[in-house]
């Protein structure tokens, strides 16, 4: 893998890992995990949860129309 490559997929993971946290943090309102209430947590894993199924189509609508 040439230099260019390697900097290619670096900077792909360091943005899918600054995208996820940005996606955690929305779903969490900004709040820490133990200052939330039970529907809190609920509602946060359901967003997250609803995140990663949008991430997933984007993916497969991707690749159909290549």
């Amino acid at each position: 893998m040439d230099l260019n490559g390697l900097f290619r997929m670096l900077t792909r993971m360091f943005l899918n890992k600054a995208v996820n946290a940005g996606i955690n943090f929305a779903a969490r309102r900004g709040k820490p995990e133990a200052e939330m209430t039970p529907e809190e947590r609920e509602q946060a894993k359901s967003g997250r949860e609803m995140a990663q199924r949008a991430k997933e189509i984007s993916k497969v609508t991707r690749r159909l129309w290549r």
